[in-house]
């Protein structure tokens, strides 16, 4: 397999996104990109089992199970 070269400022985006997060409500989360849906979907429990959820005014859906905040999915992702 073919490696994919770096943009550039790729490091330097990664480090400012690092403080952002180890801020998660969770020390372990899964992270999907689906680039035909441009949708970024943020579990932070596998499987994720979602009994109810919550979409905010700004494109983005909270994910719960019960009291628990268990995933969160970004709508339009790559414009943000």
């Amino acid at each position: 397999m073919a490696k994919k070269a770096l943009k550039p400022d790729f490091l330097s985006e990664m480090l400012q996104t690092a403080s952002h997060l180890i801020k998660f409500p969770t020390k372990r989360f899964y992270v999907d990109y689906d680039e035909e849906a441009d949708v970024l979907y943020l579990s932070f429990e596998r499987p994720q089992n979602a009994t109810d959820s919550q979409m905010l005014d700004n494109g983005v859906l909270l994910r719960y199970r019960e009291e628990d905040l268990v995933g969160v999915t970004i709508l339009d992702a790559s414009k943000r």
